[in-house]
């Protein structure tokens, strides 16, 4: 490619600032550096997360940042000492590293990786190291990865090779909130064959929760969500039970434990909100209920009453599903292509970058 060894200006999504719209900006993406590779994103999904660093978050240091971490491209030119990748390949990034080496990528009991983003700047949300700069300023990679952009580059412990006759205009979705729905059902909470669980929040993470659900075996999935619109999508992905807590005076765990003879064998909750988590929990079946923490979100404390935990409720966080991604990122491509998932059922619209504010906008209000 003309590109390779030379800096691109690409344009790029740029959050100069939190509670600000992003701006479309010409950028400059530097050359792959060792163990490097830099990509042409193709697609990107908006996730809530992008909305929380944004909006919610607001780490005074985690800007100027160019956002997103769901995407898909392809190999544009690597780094010295990159072995495994080749310019055309298919990629999605990862914002979870699998460096294959440290105790956590050794073990089989979690997808955590020391050498990842997050144990050097987890409150910023982004590693201190970027490769983009705009207007003399340098610009931080969100979550390592950055795929607001037309252009990026990420260490190769952090990239995921996948099928090449994947669509990536579809197979983005992967690189989050899909697998991270599906995995926390299927990996973490570990749901069983006719069992009962409840999935709290209807964004694609809940969606994907619900669709993990079902794909366990579970005999009933009940759909919680603010946003009655929600409803008739969760049932392409299993759910057979829908509530809405607006409609009901008294609080949803007691709902759901009248509905299911004293509360579910699995709960999830997919919003990032510490009150629904610690309903969540409460939701489950005393003597083996187990919750999954799936919605992002570090501000606040949760609680419970210890009785809730004394009694054989166990609460479990998951992140990205449990997938290690390099591993399970490309078999879950293979699932989508064998029917055995659903991704394109997620898309409600397709934008051009330049309409970022747009899909944004859709996200904060539901709509998406």
């Amino acid at each position: 490619m003309a590109t390779v060894g030379k800096v691109i200006k690409c344009k790029a999504a740029v959050a100069w600032e939190a509670n600000k719209p992003l701006v479309i900006e010409e950028i400059e993406v530097d050359v792959p550096h060792a163990n490097e590779i830099r990509i042409k994103i193709i697609a990107t999904g908006v996730c809530h997360t992008d909305l929380y660093h944004l909006f919610e978050g607001k780490h005074k240091d985690g800007f100027p940042v160019v956002l997103g971490h769901e995407g898909a491209g392809i190999v544009e030119s690597v780094g010295p000492g990159v072995t495994e990748f080749q310019p055309g390949e298919k990629v999605i990034p990862l914002f979870i590293s699998q460096c294959g080496e440290c105790r956590f990528c050794q073990s089989p009991k979690t997808n955590q990786c020391v050498k990842g983003w997050a144990n050097e700047s987890p409150d910023v949300m982004s590693p201190k190291e970027t490769r983009f700069t705009c207007k003399g300023r340098k610009v931080l990679q969100f979550l390592g990865t950055s795929t607001f952009s037309q252009y990026t580059v990420v260490n190769q412990i952090a990239v995921a090779k996948i099928d090449p006759s994947a669509p990536l205009d579809t197979v983005c979705l992967l690189g989050c909130g899909v697998c991270t729905g599906f995995g926390a059902a299927v990996n973490t909470a570990k749901v069983e064959p006719g069992s009962t669980c409840a999935v709290f929040g209807l964004g694609a993470v809940g969606l994907a929760a619900v669709m993990g659900c079902h794909s366990a075996g579970a005999k009933r999935i009940i759909a919680v969500d603010l946003n009655p619109d929600k409803f008739e999508k969760a049932k392409v992905f299993g759910a057979t039970d829908f509530v809405n807590p607006n409609d009901h005076s008294e609080p949803i765990s007691q709902v759901l434990s009248k509905m299911t003879n004293g509360g579910v064998d699995f709960s999830l909750e997919c919003v990032g909100n510490v009150g629904v988590m610690r309903n969540a929990l409460e939701s489950c079946l005393k003597g083996w209920g187990v919750s999954v923490l799936v919605g992002w979100t570090d501000l606040h404390d949760v609680a419970t009453r210890p009785i809730q935990l004394i009694a054989g409720r166990t609460w479990k966080g998951s992140m990205f599903g449990g997938f290690k991604g390099k591993d399970g990122v490309p078999k879950m491509v293979k699932a989508y292509l064998d029917k055995k998932v659903k991704l394109d059922e997620f898309i409600t619209h397709r934008m051009p970058l330049e309409s970022v504010n747009d899909a944004i906008d859709l996200m904060k209000h539901g709509k998406w």
